[in-house]
């Protein structure tokens, strides 16, 4: 289980004194105390898992944006930080599928659906996201299902 990963990353980053890590760990764990609150009151709660890799996810998406934003407002340092956090949050993550193995993934779940125009993106994206969506980045692989559409 993921979960037992970071929490055992979290005892691990205490006992080495990283700090920088230590704080990461912490800021996921938090996000996933959240994430567990909300789904108190949901009728089905998805596998464990998928929960923690949607949540992970989310923050990579979040991460990536601060990134760009600083960035271009010339705050490297900032940057730098959100990097390291990056990092580490990606470190939980799955292996993500290749750009290669996500279009060739694309195209079968194309044909399955009979998907012929960029009207039936939406289809497609639906099941990819069922099927893949712990192992793909759904924002990369939209404009991946765009191109395979047109």
């Amino acid at each position: 289980m993921i979960r037992d990963t970071i929490k055992s990353a979290q005892i691990e980053s205490m006992k080495a004194g990283d700090k920088d890590r230590l704080a990461a760990v912490r800021l996921i764990l938090a996000k996933l105390k959240d994430r567990d609150i909300e789904l108190r009151t949901a009728s089905n709660v998805p596998d464990d898992d998928a929960v923690v890799v949607e949540v992970l996810q989310k923050m990579v998406k979040q991460r990536r944006e601060s990134i760009d934003m600083f960035k271009s407002g010339g705050r490297d340092e900032l940057a730098a930080k959100e990097k390291a956090e990056l990092d580490v949050i990606e470190g939980f993550l799955p292996a993500q599928m290749s750009p290669e193995e996500t279009t060739a993934a694309i195209l079968s779940i194309k044909a399955e659906v009979g998907a012929e125009s960029v009207k039936d993106m939406g289809k497609v994206m639906a099941v990819l996201k069922e099927n893949h969506g712990s192992v793909i980045d759904m924002s990369k692989a939209s404009g991946l299902v765009k191109a395979a559409l047109s």
